[in-house]
């Protein structure tokens, strides 16, 4: 299939050309066409530096899939901030994602990890599976991202998931914040950790030794039954 890839600003002059045809196999992804870039412009950007990628004008992680006739954008960083948002199967490195926001004005960091733990609600746990509908979701994640800049007066945030299987103890969830003062720091990570959950089309399964499960989903389906009255206090 062919790709349509268009370079802008640093990338265009390293690149020599704002634009070109690259053809792949089919089923290819974002990761797949960067990586080919890459090859053909080794010195596009060092090998420690995120490309960022847009098919078709919305912000793509890596493992988005592309289709014949796709336009991807390599963009470079820009100025209104640091970031990434990023869909993997790949293991995270936490390391890399905070590495992404951090910068002499600011004075503060803050790194949430979301891992698997080995009990939930007193069941061992074998190990979580998520899935994704991964178009959608980059563009809510992005979402979130501009939220709590706008919020809290940021502009360095990037958030990175995990899907498929996630092993006891792995880490599924990285979201890296940075901000001049630990305050904002602080509840920009908090409220993004809580957007997240709320708004991101992704989902988890549980597999515990004796079944599984599919956190939120099926608790929907099944709700609690309603508590009794407690009796006025006279």
């Amino acid at each position: 299939m062919k790709i349509t890839v268009r370079f802008f600003a640093l990338y265009r002059e390293r690149a020599g050309r704002g634009s070109m045809t690259v053809e792949l196999e089919r089923g290819a992804t974002v990761r797949h066409l960067v990586d080919e870039v890459r090859r053909l412009f080794p010195e596009l950007a060092p090998p420690a530096v995120e490309i960022v990628a847009a098919v078709n004008a919305e912000y793509a992680g890596g493992g988005v899939p592309l289709s014949d006739g796709d336009e991807v954008a390599l963009i470079p960083p820009v100025s209104g901030g640091r970031g990434m948002i990023e869909i993997t199967r790949d293991p995270l490195d936490p390391e890399k994602v905070t590495a992404l926001v951090r910068k002499d004005t600011n004075g503060a960091v803050v790194t949430f990890l979301g891992t698997t733990r080995l009990f939930a609600e007193g069941r061992k746990v074998v190990r979580l599976e998520y899935e994704a509908y991964e178009a959608m979701a980059l563009r809510e994640m992005e979402k979130v991202r501009r939220r709590v800049c706008s919020q809290f007066g940021i502009e360095d945030v990037a958030i990175a998931h995990r899907i498929g299987a996630v092993d006891i103890g792995e880490i599924s969830l990285v979201i890296a914040v940075a901000s001049p003062h630990r305050k904002e720091a602080f509840l920009a990570c908090h409220q993004a950790v809580d957007l997240l959950k709320e708004t991101v089309p992704i989902w988890k399964k549980e597999l515990f030794e004796d079944g599984e499960h599919w956190v939120a989903c099926e608790d929907h389906e099944h709700p609690a039954p309603p508590r009794a009255a407690t009796p006025a206090s006279s």
